[in-house]
């Protein structure tokens, strides 16, 4: 047996600590209540549809603490009661206030009961107040394991943000902690030191300079956003801004970074523009134009956050130096501008309804970092790159996890992930047809919380190919399937073996040195081809593994 491609054991190790997810429980048979509560729409949730928060938070560095307010607008979808809010230990709700009473709630761990005093009338709007305070959990390696950073810069000023992706926004905030119900709009507050700056989502709309020492910065979003993409940056930070002149419009780009770094900063996020200009050719518009683009120094290495993507790359090219790919593209772009800038797209403006089809997230941002290096360096050098990221492949387990028990697949969902949309791409075989599919993706669920299935089908339907067993394998399954292939003077036989009931991609092969595309099923096919000698290739492009059977 003879494999066209071998997985190197080198290099995963340094994959599995760069994409280091929390525990995977879908490795377990079993879920808590807790993870029920958090993972899925429960009556306490269905019957009401968020529509604006205003947090207004105090932090407390020297203590580790906040004391804050949330105030949450919400629509009566259903007629109920009982309204589930979510606030992680230790962190503790003070009070509930709704129509100037105080409102009784019982606690379950990471969830509030709230009992709502008023008849709660379908179709209106309603608010109350949520009085919290405590010190949150402190982050262990973020942006994986989140919470709370506290550090000190080089000059020993406070160095402090959130990052709370896999663990939830309630980490350090109450909320409707779940993916599937995204705020409209939202106002924070953040009082700091006034020595500090501090700097969250959105446009800052103004700063209230207090008599006890403390600045208030307010900041506004415009735009749907989801918990997770919430955070606050507080820090020495000084701060430059640019117009990018894009697809609709002006757009406005501001950076915060810390006070010795200013030059460097100046100098790294040239990439932003490149970042845009890309993107917005392969995705269609930035998504967030109202709120703006900010790129802000943080105290770990990055994170999505909306329309305030956290940095820290330490001003360098790769991945903290490193070539992800091993190709020597890797390092002709800042991974951390790149990939977390791309989630704009693929996470905050289409975002996944359940954390169990958190690839929608991560397959196509890993995918575009592809995209970015084929824009400016050519299609030979993009897919050069996506193909050097298999190395990173474990195929452990399933890329969806369980759904309602806020459940996580495998890392793969990064470059095997990548490697399937980069597959599917040579199925289309029509770079025009492929870059409007994507542009497509970016119009149809603007703005929108989505499924998997709605993925698959959008995608089945763009391509004109029922997808399901493409995606059956890819995402469902561990296993890479594995081209059977005989050659018999002038006769190639050929199946798919290692591989879902029903797979039966077509795929492209060179066959002394012209392409002919065949369609393998799972039963021996055979073609004639009019020579003697055969030399046989696979299109390398398609994540697959290939076998020839001697004769």
């Amino acid at each position: 047996m003879k494999m066209s491609f071998v997985f190197y054991a080198i290099f995963i190790l340094v994959a599995n600590i760069v994409f280091a997810q929390t525990p995977l429980k879908s490795t377990q048979n079993s879920f808590s209540r807790q993870d029920s509560l958090r993972g899925s729409i429960t009556k306490e949730r269905a019957w009401w549809d968020v529509k604006e928060y205003h947090l207004d938070l105090k932090i407390d560095i020297s203590n580790r603490s906040i004391i804050g307010s949330n105030v949450v607008c919400y629509q009566v979808v259903n007629e109920y009661n009982v309204m589930q809010i979510d606030l992680q230990e230790p962190m503790q709700i003070t009070e509930i206030v709704q129509d100037g009473k105080s409102l009784e709630f019982k606690r379950e761990g990471s969830t509030f009961f709230v009992n709502l005093k008023t008849v709660q009338v379908k179709g209106s709007l309603k608010e109350l107040t949520v009085y919290f305070k405590g010190s949150p959990r402190i982050a262990v390696n973020p942006p994986w394991d989140g919470g709370i950073v506290w550090k000190k810069d080089n000059n020993g000023k406070p160095f402090v943000a959130s990052a709370c992706q896999g663990i939830g926004a309630s980490v350090w905030w109450p909320n409707k902690d779940h993916l599937a119900d995204e705020v409209d709009a939202m106002h924070i507050s953040i009082n700091v030191p006034s020595e500090l700056v501090g700097v969250s989502n959105g446009k800052l709309v103004k700063s209230d300079l207090l008599e006890n020492g403390t600045t208030t910065y307010h900041w506004q979003v415009s735009n749907p956003i989801n918990n997770y993409g919430v955070n606050f940056n507080i820090g020495d930070y000084v701060s430059f801004s640019e117009i990018y002149q894009g697809e609709k419009g002006k757009l406005d780009c501001s950076y915060y970074v810390l006070r010795p770094n200013l030059d460097k900063a100046k100098m790294q996020f040239k990439e932003v523009p490149r970042m845009l200009k890309a993107f917005e050719y392969w995705f269609g518009p930035y998504p967030f134009y109202k709120d703006g683009y900010k790129l802000i120094e943080v105290p770990y290495l990055g994170m999505e956050h909306q329309s305030a993507v956290s940095y820290g790359n330490g001003f360098r090219n790769g991945y903290m130096g490193t070539d992800l790919s091993q190709t020597g593209w890797g390092l002709k772009f800042d991974f951390i501008i790149v990939h977390e800038s791309g989630h704009e797209w693929f996470g905050n403006s289409i975002t996944n309804k359940d954390n169990a089809d958190m690839w929608i997230h991560e397959s196509f941002t890993s995918y575009a970092e592809s995209l970015f290096v084929e824009y400016y360096y050519g299609k030979q050098a993009g897919f050069e790159y996506v193909r050097g990221t298999r190395i990173n492949i474990v195929n452990d387990i399933p890329i969806i996890a369980h759904y309602n028990v806020n459940d996580k697949g495998s890392s793969d969902m990064y470059f095997k992930g990548a490697n399937m949309l980069h597959t599917l791409r040579q199925i289309v075989d029509n770079d025009v047809k492929w870059r409007g599919i994507l542009r497509g993706l970016n119009t149809t669920f603007y703005h929108q919380t989505v499924s998997t299935k709605q993925i698959e089908e959008y995608l089945s339907k763009a391509v004109g190919i029922n997808l399901d067993y493409f995606f059956n394998q890819y995402l469902r399954d561990i296993k890479v399937p594995v081209l059977e292939h005989q050659i018999s003077k002038n006769k190639l036989s050929f199946r798919w073996s290692n591989c879902v009931p029903g797979f039966s991609m077509p795929i492209k092969i060179a066959v002394n040195d012209k392409l002919y595309w065949i369609k393998p099923n799972q039963n021996w096919k055979t073609k004639d081809f009019s020579t003697e000698k055969l030399d046989f290739k696979i299109d390398n492009n398609f994540y697959i593994l290939d076998s020839e059977i001697a004769n």
